[in-house]
């Protein structure tokens, strides 16, 4: 008897909260149901805010498939835009890929004057089979040679019939050129002083401040490791040349080119003294100013303090 009353009022428990048999079912199927709805709404929001996702996918997979973008399907100002960017063996990989395109002549002409800025043959009527892809071939191996032996390899361009045998030719060559040995090529001026004097006539130095010019000059024709009659010679010719290209300039300040001369070889001192970490106790600007004046005195002193200034500020004019 009092285990049927127990029995009675732990079901009436149960089913108040919801734990009986049917109600825990009912209650389990709606919780599940109202996850499903749950999810259902998630997904579809993803699906709304994921559209462009899914088509890239889709998109990139077709490409996957279909391989790289074929350049004969492009237009060919589009196609030689894109090939322009490439060098010169990159350009040679792609004529396996793209003959036509990658072997067109103004692809290779680019890349010729872009490496060598001037060759007399540039100049010529071309020879029958003339081809600037084989030009570039020549060149590149020219530039080769001439970085071993010099002599060989300006005998080399002339014998192609790239280069005249002109000093004033060779110093336009060297001039537009970066690819030469400067080591190399500063033996060869010191032995072609034809060729070192129409180089340095090329430079323009107008409006340029002494020492940016005189770094300008040493970019292309770099100075001796050490002191002797060739800096001295470049630094002449340098002196020269920078007078007559400021000739208003040098009259106002009151320079010669003896003047320059001692100028240059003041700023190559200060700069060595200035950089170099074996010297301890640096010029100061006011040792400086006394100094240059002392062997220049027509110098102001505010122009020589700016050219201690350049050299503090900048560094070395012949680095």
């Amino acid at each position: 008897m009092g285990q049927g009353l127990w029995r009675v009022a732990r079901n009436q428990q149960l089913q108040h909260q919801g734990y009986s048999g049917q109600g825990y079912l009912t209650r389990e199927h709606g919780r599940r149901i109202a996850t499903n709805s749950v999810s259902n709404a998630s997904h579809r929001k993803q699906a709304q805010g994921g559209i462009d996702i899914y088509h890239l996918l889709k998109t990139r997979k077709s490409k996957e498939q279909e391989g790289f973008i074929n350049l004969e399907m492009l237009p060919p100002e589009l196609s030689f835009t894109i090939l322009s960017y490439l060098n010169a063996t990159d350009l040679c990989l792609a004529s396996c890929v793209w003959q036509d395109l990658a072997n067109d002549e103004l692809l290779w002409q680019g890349l010729c004057k872009s490496t060598w800025g001037h060759c007399s043959i540039y100049n010529k009527n071309p020879p029958l089979g003339f081809s600037f892809r084989k030009l570039y071939m020549q060149l590149d191996e020219g530039s080769l040679t001439f970085n071993a032996n010099p002599d060989e390899g300006v005998n080399y361009f002339m014998s192609k019939g790239i280069l005249d045998d002109s000093p004033k030719e060779i110093a336009k060559f060297i001039f537009c050129t970066r690819t030469l040995n400067w080591k190399k090529l500063r033996i060869y001026l010191d032995e072609r002083r034809d060729v070192l004097d129409d180089l340095v006539t090329l430079h323009n130095f107008r409006n340029q401040f002494l020492p940016n010019a005189l770094r300008e000059f040493f970019r292309h024709i770099h100075a001796p490791e050490e002191r002797g009659e060739y800096l001295e010679t470049l630094i002449t010719k340098f002196s020269h040349r920078f007078c007559a290209c400021n000739p208003d300039l040098m009259r106002e300040l009151g320079l010669s080119p003896d003047a320059v001369y001692v100028l240059c070889y003041s700023l190559i001192l200060l700069s060595i003294d200035l950089t170099s970490p074996h010297v301890k106790n640096k010029m100061s600007k006011r040792e400086f100013i006394r100094n240059t004046r002392r062997a220049a005195q027509n110098i102001s002193e505010d122009f020589v303090g700016h050219l201690y200034d350049n050299i503090y500020l900048i560094g070395h004019v012949a680095a």
